[in-house]
């Protein structure tokens, strides 16, 4: 059993690509970063160059496990046994701040606690809980139980700067750094992955939504304006924007929630949702 550490996205592909691709749920992470890396750029998600990482267990057998990290952000793991999640805090842990700074660890709630067990008996650092969240799946869509007014429709060039506050808006309420918010619109509003509820003719919601990869398409982020909240929009647009990479092929459609908000957990389910699995970011801090 042994991890390889690289800085190399080309190999990172090329070892861990299918081990990522049979598991794409759990693994939707690291499938849309490295998508993200491969097409705009090792830079796109700050200076620092990304490094990655892949297990393999047994007597080095195929890969069971992976990891990403984008600078200045924690590394994110794949679906992989805690022991290897262990065993990597403490490769990490040995490599130093040469190879990259470990500010804190996401991914399925047991590999990351028992990184942040490792990470913690290794540095000595204290680790704190960030953010809850829980992975759902969309089993059978079903429309909202209360539909409300208005239409789906994609985004255009023309309401840029709209979704560019609104997503800092929900970036603000998530307390999520994101390195170039305009960039990441622009991408998207190109990619078609913008939706937006219109009612009265004027977009009241947004969603995004990741590429088809894997068979799998990521729903996120949601939001609505706080003034315009209690209405339905963001179920509708959910709704919508799920229906819309369904027809785009996607197999399985995802998205995370806060497990503090007990409004996004339930109106997703409404609409035909399921759990997964439960993950965790975790934030560590030298004593």
């Amino acid at each position: 059993m042994t991890w390889t550490l690289s800085t190399s996205l080309d190999d990172f592909r090329d070892q861990a690509g299918d081990f990522l691709a049979a598991r794409p749920a759990e693994n939707t992470v690291l499938l849309t970063i490295a998508h993200r890396l491969a097409g705009s750029g090792l830079d796109v998600f700050g200076e620092r160059p990304p490094v990655f990482g892949w297990w393999r267990g047994g007597d080095g057998g195929a890969v069971e496990g992976a990891f990403l990290q984008t600078p200045p952000f924690p590394p994110r793991l794949s679906a992989m046994p805690p022991a290897a999640a262990a065993e990597l805090a403490v490769r990490l842990a040995a490599a130093g701040a040469e190879f990259t700074e470990v500010t804190g660890i996401g991914g399925g709630a047991e590999a990351a606690h028992a990184f942040g067990a490792a990470w913690t008996a290794a540095t000595g650092a204290e680790r704190t809980v960030s953010v809850n969240e829980r992975l759902y799946r969309l089993g059978e869509l079903t429309d909202p139980p209360r539909p409300p007014a208005g239409r789906h429709r994609l985004a255009e060039p023309a309401d840029r700067e709209l979704v560019i506050g609104w997503y800092h808006g929900f970036l603000a309420e998530a307390k999520v750094r994101h390195p170039d918010v305009p960039k990441t619109v622009d991408e998207k509003i190109a990619n078609g992955g913008i939706h937006l509820w219109e009612d009265g003719g004027h977009p009241v919601s947004f969603a995004g939504t990741s590429p088809v990869l894997a068979g799998m398409s990521r729903i996120g982020p949601v939001y609505t304006p706080a003034d315009l909240r209690g209405h339905g929009y963001a179920s509708a647009v959910t709704a919508a924007a799920s229906a819309h990479v369904l027809g785009l092929g996607a197999q399985e459609v995802l998205l995370y929630t806060d497990l503090d908000n007990p409004i996004s957990n339930s109106i997703y389910q409404q609409i035909g949702y399921r759990a997964v699995e439960d993950a965790v970011v975790l934030d560590f801090e030298a004593r």
